[in-house]
Parts: C-alpha cells; sequence; structure tokens
C-alpha cells in the first residue's frame, strides 16, 4: 500500500525555522517528482513548491521564493521542505504529494498520492 506520512510540523515564533519531512513507502521515490502544498480552513489547497523526479528542477510561488527550500534524499525515501523566516501567514496544514508527471506539476489534480498533513503554526 502507498503511503506518504508528513512529520516535522509544530509551533514556532515568526521569523523561526521548521524541516517538514514526508517518508513514502510503498513506492520508489526516485520514480516520482515531488511537490508540497498548504491548506488553511475554508480555502482551497495551494501549490507551494514542487521538484522534479531526478531533483535538477525546482518550482516555487512566489510567497515562498528565498525562503523555503526543497530537497530529497532517494536512499532514505524521503522529501524534506525546509522552512526560514516563517511568517504568520505560512500557518496551514502542510501536505506532500507524489506525480508521475517527471518534471513535476502545480496541479494538484495530476499528483497521484498525498500525506496526510501536518500542522505548522507561526506566532507573531
Amino acid at each position: 500500500q502507498v503511503q506518504l506520512v508528513e512529520s516535522g510540523g509544530g509551533l514556532v515564533q515568526a521569523g523561526g525555522s521548521l524541516r517538514l519531512s514526508c517518508l513514502a513507502s510503498g513506492l520508489t521515490l526516485s520514480t516520482y517528482a515531488m511537490g508540497w502544498f498548504r491548506q488553511t480552513p475554508g480555502n482551497e489547497r495551494e501549490w507551494i513548491v514542487g521538484m522534479s523526479w531526478r531533483g535538477g528542477y525546482k518550482d516555487y510561488v512566489d510567497s515562498v521564493k528565498g525562503r523555503f527550500i526543497i530537497s530529497r534524499d532517494n536512499a532514505k525515501n524521503t522529501v524534506y521542505l525546509q522552512m526560514n523566516s516563517l511568517k504568520p501567514e505560512d500557518t496551514a496544514v502542510y501536505y506532500c504529494a507524489a506525480t508521475s508527471v517527471i518534471l513535476g506539476t502545480r496541479d494538484a489534480a495530476r499528483y497521484d498520492y498525498w500525506g496526510q498533513g501536518t500542522q505548522v503554526t507561526v506566532s507573531s
């Protein structure tokens, strides 16, 4: 059974950092492009970053450019999201997802698997 499990969320003060992890099982991470999304109550799920399956191409939404960094460790079957200079507006549930689109995609409908989400709360 394919499963993606996020971890690393929590409460942090504005300006601080968190590192989220997404551990994959039931699939080989190196054969999937990965993305991170976030969602707040009453809003649509928002794409924030993606990375090609080989890691050579990365794409970020403007609001997180220069602050968030996506990376992957295929040996550990894990993708990471390093979040720096966090702002209160970054507060959301964060989801990792896997897609067979080689270069990745911003379209949530093209992702095949999703994690359950991890809460990130940034205080003022």
